[in-house]
Order: structure tokens, then sequence, then C-alpha cells
């Protein structure tokens, strides 16, 4: 059976594929994209009903192209962003195949290039870029036994209220996914407790201006590397029923239960940290250091925008935070079903090559992998803070581009040199 060959290989045909495709096509580089499910795939099949995008529209896309039809200010719903992904690749005429699993990628021997086993056959490509993103197996603590007669899901398989059971919920995790999904099951009259760790909460806006712009004017979103500490912190932020800053103790006193990080669990009981209050005081402190280096950005620009004194304001802690509760009887407390909302790992078993550290993760350059011929594009800090958005992903690909296309212009002198030369 014939052998497909390709220039390049892309993995995936989620935001970094498509931005991975345009800018190959720029260069001039052949390409194929392989996406076992379909274009964006997971904005629709492993989100909540009702979520919308973090960001504006005006910010949270390719620039090449805008949301159709939408308010620059507006939060787009997924299927919304699932739907753009689809209409740009058929844009840039994306050379995408859908419905094709890569199974398995090896490096050739005694040659260049690899050969990837797919479920439609095996394709060589000199280059392959794994476009698959950061969020591709959620993590699910392995914490409380099946037999504990509840139901667990993780955040990528909650849909809607309805789905649950009668009875209370705890959200393990106060990211952005967990605290909208709480919010949502109050709102919808359910018993909510929240776990909420370590966090960051920006301010949604401030001063007539969304946090997307204060973190780009501020040179915040081109910062290479976390600060000491942070890089395991979750970031609070929503754009839900227009756009809201997350506060806490806001959702305690609509009802909500908050606790510390979660621990451990045993014989029906679950036990928190003691650092709720810690954590709360946390995400303050990060909300307050925004609003100063905002204040300081206008003061020295010399910017007409109307000051927001209610913005420093913080209610006093509610009895939750004050006297946290530190274990719980999840029966007594008639929990019945748990989220957990505690992110993602990724995986690469399916990438049989020299690209990874004892713990599994790439080992890379901005995207540029110690296997030559292996790329990464869509991780977290790839280049940047940003690297993981919508945009950041899209300026990250392009510099992918350029070293792919880089790479062909020398081996393509080194064929034609040897053309020329004496036998």
């Amino acid at each position: 059976m014939s052998v497909e060959k390709v220039d390049t290989l892309i993995v995936g045909g989620g935001q970094a594929g498509v931005a991975m495709s345009e800018h190959l096509s720029k260069c001039g580089v052949p390409h194929l994209v392989l996406e076992r499910h379909r274009i964006a795939e997971r904005w629709r099949s492993e989100r909540w009903d009702s979520l919308v995008a973090n960001g504006p529209a005006w910010h949270d896309r390719f620039p090449g192209m805008e949301f159709p039809g939408a308010d620059p200010d507006a939060f787009v719903g997924k299927e919304e962003v699932a739907d753009y992904f689809v209409a740009y690749a058929e844009r840039i005429a994306a050379p995408i195949r859908c419905g094709v699993e890569v199974k398995e990628v090896r490096k050739n021997v005694g040659r260049p290039g690899f050969r990837v086993e797919t479920s439609h056959g095996v394709i060589e490509a000199a280059n392959v870029v794994a476009a698959t993103g950061p969020f591709q197996h959620p993590i699910f603590p392995n914490l409380v036994p099946e037999d504990a007669r509840l139901l667990q899901i993780h955040s990528s398989a909650y849909r809607n209220p309805g789905q649950l059971p009668e009875g209370a919920v705890l959200v393990v995790g106060a990211g952005s996914s967990g605290v909208q999904i709480a919010d949502e099951l109050v709102r919808a009259g359910k018993r909510v407790y929240l776990s909420v760790g370590p966090h960051d909460r920006p301010p949604r806006g401030y001063r007539g201006r969304d946090f997307c712009w204060w973190l780009g004017v501020l040179g915040k979103w081109d910062a290479e590397t976390p600060g000491p500490g942070t890089e395991h912190v979750t970031i609070a932020v929503s754009g839900a029923r227009g756009g809201e800053t997350i506060d806490f103790r806001r959702l305690a006193a609509q009802g909500m239960r908050l606790v510390g990080r979660t621990e451990t669990y045993n014989d029906g009981v679950m036990t928190f940290a003691r650092d709720l209050g810690q954590n709360i005081a946390r995400g303050d402190a990060n909300l307050m250091s925004l609003l100063d280096e905002a204040d300081a950005y206008v003061a020295r620009n010399g910017l007409d925008l109307p000051e927001e004194p209610d913005a420093r304001k913080l209610d006093p802690d509610p009895e939750c935070v004050s006297n946290p509760v530190l274990e719980l009887n999840l029966a007594e407390a008639g929990i019945t079903s748990i989220i957990w909302a505690t992110g993602y790992t990724v995986d690469y078993s399916w990438l049989k090559v020299d690209a990874f550290d004892d713990k599994g993760r790439p080992k890379h350059q901005r995207g540029v992998s110690v296997e030559p011929g292996i790329y990464f594009l869509g991780l977290p800090w790839q280049s940047r803070r940003g690297s993981s958005f919508i945009w950041g992903v899209w300026h990250d690909a392009k510099h992918l581009a350029d070293r792919i296309s880089t790479q062909r212009k020398y081996l393509a002198y080194h064929a034609a040199k040897r053309e020329t030369e004496p036998a």
C-alpha cells in the first residue's frame, strides 16, 4: 500500500491547528491538518451549555477576522467560538481532514522525517506539529471512591444543572470554570459548596476598559515566565452575563458555602485546609495590585478615564470565611454530587520521540522541540503569558511557521548545491 507524504503534518484541528495552517500557507509550506473529531471539537462537546468566552470579542480572536455579527465588547458563546474556527478554516482553505486519529509518531530509521500511523493509514512527514493544546485529559483526583454513592464528574463533562441529581453540590476548584459552574448552580436553586484554593482574581473591567486591555497596555500578556510562586495559581474571571468581576464574598452572600482547598476524604467525610481566608486575601491583593498599576498608567499617560473608587471596596468577610468549615460529612450536608473543576493534563503518549523530560513535559524553546522536526503549539506560557489564548496561539504559530520555512530553505539550498557539484 502506498504511503502518503507531506512536508509538515499538524496534529489537531482546534485554534492552534487552524492558526498553524494559516501561517504555513503564507510561508508556502505544504502541509496537512489531521483532526480526530470536528474542527474546534472541545468547544462543542467538552464545555457546559452556557459557557461564553472569558475575553471580549474584540480581543479573543485571530487578527484576520472578527466574530460575525457580534458586538466587539460582547462575550460570545461556545458554539459561536467553534463556528468561528470552522469559518476561519474555510476562509484560509486550510487542508484539514476530520475524523482521522493520529495513533503514533516515530522517527524514520536512517533517514530524516517521521512515520505517522493514523486511523486511515500511514503518512510520512518531514515535520510534525503537535497542536493538541493544553486541555487534553481532565485531571480527576483519586480521592473519593466510586462506591461513595455520589455522582462525580469533571467540569469537562458538566453541561447544565438539570443533569445533576437532587441535593447539594460540592464544586472543587475556584478557577474560571469552577466559579462559573458554581454560580450557575446557585442561580438554579442548588445548595452549593465551593472549595477555594489559591487564585488570582483580576477586575473584569476598570475605568471603562476590560481587564484584557489593561493586561495588554501594562505589558502583562507578554510576560515570558510566571512570577515566583504563581506557576500553579488559577485565575478566576468570567464573561457570563456580560462580564463581571469574580467576588467570593458576593457569592457567599448569594448563598454559596465557601470552604478551603480540598485535602482528604475518609468514610464520607471531606476535609479542607485552613487556607480559605488566606486564599481570599491573596485574590484581593491581586485585584488591588492591578488597580494600582492601572491608576498609575492613567496618571502617567494623562488618559481621560473615569475614576472608579467602588472597585476597591470589599465587603466584610462572611461567616464561612471568618469561621471556615474544616470537615464536612457529605451525607449530612445533603451533598449528592461532586464537580471536579481541577484542570487538565497533556497526553503525548502517541508521540514516540525523545522530546520530553522525566515528567512527560515537552522540552522546547518557544515551541521548537529539542527533537529536530517536532514542534509544539498551544502550550501555556509557550512564549508568553498569552500563549494559550486564541490570539496568543496565532502569534506563536507564526514563529513556528517561520522556523519551519527557514529550515526548508536551508535544505533546498543543500539539495540544489549537490546537483551542481561534480560527482
